[in-house]
């Protein structure tokens, strides 16, 4: 019986985001750090020189490549890069939830512990300045929220009449919240406050 043999063929099966091969993979870390004698979450300033977002505020991280053998490797593989630190300079590693761009791309999101901040060798390629916000005040601290729309524009010749409503179907606009932290002269704004932001309500003491 052929339900039979397709349901042999998925049972066991790991289900994954749709579409995952296509889209574009990121793992980050946030890092934590002990600064005069307090727990500080450290952000690195993309250098002016690059590609893609210079100048704004991050996460050390980027792409996974093939050599990345798990999310977790490719996080640390990119803070020892960005930052000119060892492996064995980071510890206690745990992932926080992973989330999906509506651009395409799955970022996963680690956090950590750097043990030592004066071991920090920036990567000048990659990284303009490093700096710390004491993780106190980001408790302390309600982010800026504002809202970006997100409608739909179908391309040059889209089939209308194969849809039920043609030109005149209620596409549905989609609402994201913006956050957006300031301090000392920084902006964290984007995917960067996201994470912040959700590790800060994990982490929330009552």
């Amino acid at each position: 019986m052929e339900a039979e043999t397709i349901f042999n063929k998925l049972k066991g099966r790991k289900p994954k985001i749709l579409g995952e091969e296509d889209f574009f993979r990121v793992s980050v870390l946030l890092p934590l750090v002990e600064k005069d004698g307090e727990t500080h979450v450290l952000f690195e300033v993309r250098a002016s020189h690059m590609r893609r977002q210079p100048n704004e505020v991050c996460f050390p991280g980027g792409k996974m490549d093939d050599k990345d053998p798990t999310e977790m490797h490719c996080a640390i593989r990119e803070t020892t890069e960005e930052l000119g630190i060892c492996e064995s300079d980071i510890s206690n590693v745990i992932p926080l939830d992973y989330l999906v761009s509506a651009f395409g791309t799955v970022i996963y999101p680690f956090v950590g512990f750097i043990d030592d901040i004066h071991k920090l060798r920036p990567n000048p390629d990659e990284v303009g300045n490093t700096f710390t916000v004491p993780l106190s005040y980001l408790r302390q601290t309600e982010p800026e929220r504002y809202k970006i729309n997100f409608e739909v524009q179908p391309e040059d010749g889209f089939p209308f009449d194969l849809i039920v409503g043609g030109e005149n179907y209620n596409w549905q606009t989609r609402h994201v919240d913006e956050l957006f932290y300031q301090y000392d002269g920084n902006v964290i704004w984007g995917l960067t406050a996201r994470i912040l932001t959700h590790f800060l309500e994990l982490t929330a003491t009552e």
